[in-house]
């Protein structure tokens, strides 16, 4: 399952009204960090799809959603499990470094 872009609109029910765990990545274009991450997300969502998603907001688009979670470094995901949000990373990571950290929250 492939990461899906939520909007500020979409939040309330992509996120917070989820019945598995989400991790959101809070992520801009212009962000290296965010670029270099992107395929390991892909891939993470593809291998753990079955407990969770994974979804992306860009916070030039969609500053209310970022704002609400006080987003000032990117990227940052946040992992939301029954509308709450339950742990944080900030920065890139290796792939196997968000693979763990995620399998260690879930």
């Amino acid at each position: 399952m492939a990461t899906k872009q939520v909007t500020d609109a979409s939040f309330a029910a992509d996120v917070l009204g989820s019945d598995k765990p989400v991790l959101v990545d809070f992520w801009a274009d212009w962000c290296g960090p965010c670029k270099m991450i992107a395929p390991a997300l892909e891939e993470i969502s593809e291998e753990l799809g079955d407990k969770l998603n994974i979804v992306k907001v860009d916070i030039m688009e969609n500053t209310d959603t970022a704002t609400q979670f006080g987003v000032q470094s990117i990227p940052l995901m946040i992992l939301f499990k029954d509308g709450q949000p339950v742990a944080q990373k900030l920065g890139a990571a290796p792939k196997s470094q968000l693979k763990g950290w995620l399998e260690s929250v879930l």
